[in-house]
């Protein structure tokens, strides 16, 4: 299926809101607790579930994984909000579990693809930061806490889930700067380079 230039460079782009969104977010908020976590999650995985799938039904996309792919982060992120509370251990799970999937989809539709379609090297990318990020998560200890600075000094501890949000902005930030470069790139592309077939 071949679709309009304006059609495919727009959806990386669109993704790259949401993204930006809860990056901006996250930075600017003095509240890195579990609660903010999950509702950032839900958030971002919701609207990027929305995205992703629309674009899998307008032929941005290969139309099955990414279909299954924007399905499946909306459940997630409904399930994240619903689940919302402070509870690391649970955040850590949700976490891993919404953008691991996510990734492991979009990494294998960005292998499958690559040297035939065009967005392929940004599916693999953004597929292999997702799956790194879904590991990393796993990696932090739940109970992790530690004083920063001297006794007296007034900052509060680090805790895991000041490590997993912030983790979580910056993994959104790079995300966004990433899709929307890469959608830039597909505007400026050849049309014959945005044909999207049906993997």
């Amino acid at each position: 299926m071949t679709t309009a230039p304006q059609r495919t460079w727009l959806f990386p782009v669109l993704r790259a809101v949401p993204a930006a969104v809860v990056a901006l977010g996250i930075t600017f908020s003095a509240d890195h607790s579990a609660t903010l976590g999950f509702l950032s999650l839900g958030a971002f995985a919701i609207a990027t579930g929305v995205v992703v799938a629309t674009g899998a039904l307008r032929g941005a996309y290969p139309r099955g994984p990414f279909l299954l792919q924007g399905s499946l982060l909306v459940i997630g992120g409904i399930f994240a909000l619903v689940s919302a509370r402070e509870e690391v251990p649970a955040l850590i799970s949700v976490t891993s579990v919404i953008i691991g999937a996510g990734g492991i989809i979009e990494l294998v539709v960005g292998l499958r693809a690559r040297g035939r379609l065009a967005g392929a090297r940004d599916w693999i990318f953004v597929g292999t930061a997702s799956a790194l990020f879904a590991v990393a998560v796993l990696l932090i200890p739940a109970d992790f806490s530690q004083t920063v600075g001297a006794p007296g000094d007034g900052f509060p501890p680090l805790t895991a889930s000041v490590i997993l949000v912030g983790a979580l902005g910056a993994y959104a930030a790079i995300v966004a700067v990433y899709l929307v470069i890469a959608g830039l790139s597909l505007k400026w592309a050849s049309p014959a380079s945005t044909t999207v077939s049906e993997a």
